[in-house]
């Protein structure tokens, strides 16, 4: 018996630390060579400004989804780029093994925090902080360079230290959470309940619980005077440009972050927590839970409710900061059912997380199995993710919905990501399909999980052996126009439509961007060029400017909506085709639809 309090006694100790943090390292040392990955590229593009631009590395343009951005809107401040930055100085370049063997260093602060937490709040410290790291978010995506678990270190680190009456510690730790991610602002209230319950009267306290909201002030104001832009202002235009605020958008947000909340611990040992918390315990307490109850639940609450109301896609990885209070109310269960949940939870992390690798390896792989046939080549990227950052990393670039592609280009697209879809006459010259053995997705054209966009489905993951992406590089050849007049419902218009146009509507028309370019086939003898096109109600265009070959030959400002045709007088192209662009003057969107709209397009070509 003495020996079996002893190993207690260890266990709760700091031999109980070493093993949870041992558990870390064997997480993350198999995936060391994880290749860049989801959001990891958005990062790294503020990391290499930031080494031309310390102070401000979201001051910088990013092609997202093939119209260019301005990153000081990004979602996130910047204190992840600067760990980015600093590992590019030491190292030079983007190297896989060096850079996750630093950001281990994350993963073990949030653990050594959350033993902390542990002893302080589970009769079961050890399986509390076990629980914890089998959390499928913590396993998967802390094998990232986005700034999850940057993030959640330091709000770990804030929320152990501030309990254990390290104060200044605490402020210090809030500080580099709130400059991690804007969510870090629910410390406030969540810490203020802490306060309540432990220490009213202490004034230090309550003005520590400040920290976040005052770093986050403090930052907007210093971008808004150095570069002349409020960060949270561009980030709620495009939140606004997006339509990531919609109400549709929000209740989908809402029901994913519920049914992710059921998955951060085995679903059984959570409702049995649930259970202990307000069943039997309660009863025994006559309705009473304990402070260390009542503020482990208000933790739980105040930051889901709060994700409920500021995030937009409902991923697996935005309740990271909760799978504290939850383990640490589940370990109060039998040992024996956490050890069976933790197994079963593990096993599914684990899972989960190689095919991850797996995906974006096969990613990397197909970069490089390009990088030989594209020399001599411009290489446009179609896709985002960890496709689009190794071949930018060789010589490719993302391509703009705008680009005009030329004979000789290669494009490298990813159906699971395809922003842009050009339609050049085009030879495929290399293809991949994406689809590991493992009968888990987390994300896939033929999944339904949601775990990092609930517009893909509301499953946590998908239980499905389906392909994940196909990827292909195709090489553009040479257009031969075959019509002088092109309607846009004709067979040949996907080959002579060269950009900015989008696909056939009804049957009979197809809307346009800003700028539509087309290639037609000369006429015999002089024509008139026309095009026939529609304003719509809901359109604000008014001028519309058409050119041949790069010089204007008709413009025309129309006073209201209607369909027209605007035609030049008899022309003749110096060449056996004409390159024809329609200009708009001004274009708009119409929510759930993003597609920059200018007009409708019924045909253009040379009318006889």
């Amino acid at each position: 018996m003495e020996a079996g309090i002893n190993t207690r006694q260890r266990l709760g100790g700091r031999c109980g630390l070493l093993v949870v943090l041992a558990v870390v390292l064997l997480l993350r040392l198999p995936f060391l060579n994880q290749a860049v990955q989801g959001d990891d590229d958005t990062y790294i593009s503020e990391a290499e400004h930031a080494l031309i631009d310390p102070l401000h590395p979201a001051h910088t343009a990013y092609t997202f989804r093939g119209v260019d951005v301005d990153l000081r809107g990004h979602s996130h401040p910047p204190l992840d780029a600067w760990v980015l930055a600093g590992l590019l100085a030491v190292f030079g370049d983007i190297k896989e093994i060096p850079f996750h063997a630093a950001y281990i260093l994350f993963s073990l602060i949030a653990a050594a925090a959350m033993w902390s937490l542990a002893r302080r709040f589970s009769p079961r410290p050890l399986w509390a902080a076990l629980l914890f790291l089998a959390v499928p978010a913590f396993v998967v995506n802390g094998n990232s360079f986005e700034s999850d678990l940057p993030f959640l270190a330091f709000w770990m680190a804030a929320v152990a230290l501030f309990c254990a009456g390290r104060v200044w510690l605490a402020v210090l730790a809030m500080a580099l959470a709130s400059m991690a991610a804007y969510q870090a602002v629910f410390l406030t209230p969540i810490l203020a309940v802490y306060v309540w319950l432990y220490h009213r009267a202490d004034r230090r306290r309550w003005a520590a619980i400040l920290t976040p909201p005052l770093v986050i002030a403090a930052w907007q104001i210093f971008e808004r005077i150095s570069t002349g832009e409020l960060p949270a202002g561009m980030l709620a235009g495009y939140f606004a440009a997006y339509n990531f605020q919609t109400l549709a958008i929000k209740a989908r947000n809402a029901a994913a972050l519920t049914i992710h909340a059921c998955w951060i611990l085995f679903p059984g040992l959570l409702a049995a927590a649930l259970w202990l918390t307000w069943g039997s315990r309660a009863r025994r307490l006559k309705g009473r839970p304990t402070s260390e109850t009542r503020f482990l639940l208000a933790w739980i609450s105040i930051f889901f409710a709060g994700a409920i109301a500021v995030f937009f896609a409902g991923s697996a990885r935005y309740l990271l900061p909760i799978a504290a209070p939850l383990a640490l109310l589940a370990s109060r269960l039998p040992a024996k059912w956490l050890a069976g949940a933790f197994a079963a939870q593990m096993a599914l992390s684990l899972g989960l997380a190689t095919v991850n690798y797996e995906h974006w390896d096969a990613c990397r792989r197909f970069a490089e199995q390009l990088r030989q046939p594209s020399a001599g080549h411009r290489v446009w990227v179609d896709g985002e993710l960890g496709l689009r950052f190794y071949l930018e990393a060789d010589h490719a670039l993302p391509l703009r919905k705008t680009q005009k592609l030329r004979a000789g280009d290669i494009v490298v697209s990813s159906e699971l990501t395809q922003a842009v879809a050009p339609t050049a006459p085009v030879s495929t010259i290399a293809r991949m399909v994406i689809q590991p053995p493992i009968p888990l997705r987390l994300i896939g054209l033929e999944s339904q999980s949601g775990y990092s966009d609930a517009s893909r489905g509301l499953w946590p993951f998908g239980a499905s052996a389906g392909v994940i992406d196909r990827l292909r590089a195709d090489l553009v050849m040479e257009r031969h126009p075959t019509r002088e007049y092109l309607p846009m419902n004709a067979p040949e218009a996907t080959e002579q439509i060269v950009s900015g146009i989008y696909q056939l509507e009804a049957g009979a028309y197809r809307w346009m961007g800003p700028s539509a370019a087309v290639i037609l086939k000369a006429p015999q003898a002089a024509a008139s060029l026309a095009v026939t096109f529609t304003i719509p109600a809901t359109a604000p265009a008014r001028r519309i400017t058409l050119l041949m070959d790069g010089a204007p030959v008709a413009a025309q400002n129309y006073p209201r909506p209607g369909t027209y045709t605007l035609a030049t007088r008899a022309l003749r192209p110096p060449t056996d085709t004409a390159h024809v662009e329609i200009q708009v003057d001004r274009t708009f969107s119409a929510p759930p639809d993003t597609r920059e709209l200018g007009i409708v397009l019924t045909a253009v070509g040379f009318a006889h």
